[in-house]
């Protein structure tokens, strides 16, 4: 009984919706505990409970099988680092960037945003808490788009630092169609057998939250998977949620200041490092989803 006990008490601790069972894709061996796990509940005779964590497991694993036979350009795996800047700071560090960066194929662009969330918003909740293993969806056009035109996706995951992001492209009305219906199968690939499980197993999910924003975005010449953005006038709102209306909303931050983002898949250059260190420009922790939902919580508490 007390080992029964135990075994319970690891799963309640360690709930799936907080970590994920199969984390090889994160670098973890989570997985082999929950192996032991199973037998163990199977030696109590608790067939139920070891059948029930051995079948999210067993679909987990089978996701990350799959993630690796997924074509590239629909993956992200990469470190994200996040500093404010004022004008001044941003004119110094693109100065230091013009002749080892180049902007990207998306150059300037105005990027539009839904969040979705479930009714008490429990996605943003749980990230704002910084736990070590989060995840949200998000739909992405770049600029204003119509309903024939192609829009993203995307799920989103953060573990210990690391980002990993898939997102699959497919006209607005069909993405949007496909998230405010209870369907799954919708999309097709390994991407979307995960945004639909993402869907099945948080339940209730709805556009929360527009954010528009916009972004400034180079790579490195001799490195492309190197990447910085700057992002200005970030908007929010919690009404009108949809692409095909244009940015508008609440600002978040103020006129002179700027998001940049460092984008890596190992270290920041030296070059980068001196400049943001000669300038006194400190990575610092930033949500744009986060800073909208304290500002709709903060209206709604009058």
């Amino acid at each position: 009984e007390k080992a029964a006990e135990v075994l319970d008490k690891c799963i309640a601790t360690m709930p799936a919706r907080n970590f994920p069972y199969n984390a090889a894709m994160l670098r973890s061996l989570n997985e082999w505990s929950l192996l032991t796990v199973i037998e163990l509940y199977f030696k109590l005779g608790m067939k139920e409970k070891a059948i029930a964590v051995g079948d999210r497991l067993g679909k987990e694993t089978l996701q990350a099988l799959l993630y690796y036979s997924t074509p590239l350009g629909s993956l992200f795996e990469r470190y994200e680092i996040k500093y404010l800047v004022t004008n001044r700071q941003r004119r110094i560090i693109m100065e230091a960037m013009q002749s080892r960066m180049k902007p990207d194929d998306y150059g300037k662009s105005t990027i539009c945003n839904i969040y979705y969330d479930t009714p008490d918003y429990y996605l943003i909740r749980r990230s704002l808490e910084k736990p070590v293993y989060k995840e949200k969806l998000r739909v992405r056009s770049y600029g204003t788009a119509a309903s024939c035109d192609n829009v993203f996706v995307e799920l989103k995951k953060k573990y210990q630092e690391v980002v990993y992001k898939r997102r699959v492209s497919l006209p607005e009305r069909e993405a949007m169609y496909y998230l405010a219906s209870g369907a799954h199968g919708g999309l097709e690939g390994q991407i979307g057998s995960e945004i639909d499980y993402f869907r099945a197993f948080y339940r209730e999910l709805a556009p929360r939250v527009f954010i528009s924003y916009d972004r400034e975005a180079f790579y490195g010449r001799d490195d492309d998977s190197f990447r910085v953005t700057f992002d200005e006038n970030i908007m929010w709102r919690s009404k009108d949620l949809s692409l095909t209306t244009p940015p508008y909303g609440s600002g978040i931050l103020p006129p002179d200041t700027s998001l940049m983002e460092v984008k890596t898949s190992g270290g920041i250059p030296l070059w980068m490092t001196s400049v943001l260190s000669e300038n006194g420009i400190f990575k610092t922790s930033f949500s744009k989803y986060g800073r909208a939902y304290s500002s709709l919580a903060a209206l709604r508490a009058g």
